[in-house]
């Protein structure tokens, strides 16, 4: 059987796999993005505590995948839960080190005009540093983005949801009746994903960032 023909075969199959994939890295990103803004915007004042949530963040983003998925199992069981949790955490390092550089970076002068005018801390954050660092945090999500989209294939190994099943079902029958166009299913739906995602933070780029910001 050829790779078209496989694909067509198991379309249904596929297309649900692909949803799920990519639902699974959407929610993930979004709520990685949340926790990375919280701590950057606790941290971003201070180099200690900065360089102390960018390290810890380093860590866990350094700890193999297949290890961390092992060591949440007998915490978390198999299936969604140690997935999302362990693709929340490789999230983490580009949102939190983007956001902290891009708001520590933002101009003194113009954080000290927005305090002239009478403006609160809070205010001073939400309208001047955030919308000014917004294009590098931005730039820390795609980057998350494209990183989780491969790393969620791996949650296969705990029976998570996605691509990554055809990828693992694939590889463990090599040589057998479709293995090779089961592993490529998974590759391509994943690489496909990853572009379309990457043009969709490319569009939200160009309309949340101010035309000055953009230069």
């Amino acid at each position: 059987m050829s790779f078209w023909e496989y694909v067509r075969n198991r379309q249904e199959l596929l297309w649900f796999e692909t949803y799920q994939h990519a639902s699974m890295v959407l929610q993930c990103l979004l709520l990685a993005t949340a926790i990375g803004l919280i701590i950057a915007i606790v941290t971003y004042r201070s180099k200690t505590a900065s360089a102390v949530a960018t390290g810890i963040a380093s860590v866990l983003f350094t700890i193999p995948s297949f290890a961390l998925f092992g060591l949440l199992i007998p915490v978390f069981g198999l299936g969604v839960t140690p997935s999302v949790i362990a693709l929340v955490l490789y999230s983490l390092l580009p949102i939190v080190r983007n956001a902290v550089v891009g708001m520590s970076n933002v101009d003194p002068s113009l954080v000290d005009a927005a305090r002239g005018m009478g403006m609160s801390r809070l205010r001073v954050l939400f309208k001047v540093e955030m919308p000014l660092a917004w294009p590098v945090i931005l730039t820390g999500i795609r980057v998350s983005a494209q990183l989780v989209m491969g790393v969620a294939a791996i949650a296969a190994y705990v029976s998570g949801p996605g691509l990554g099943d055809q990828i693992f079902s694939g590889l463990a029958r090599l040589g057998g009746a479709n293995a090779v166009n089961s592993a490529l299913a998974g590759t391509v739906g994943i690489i496909i994903l990853a572009l379309i995602f990457d043009g969709f933070f490319v569009l939200i780029g160009r309309f949340t960032t101010s035309r000055g910001i953009r230069g």
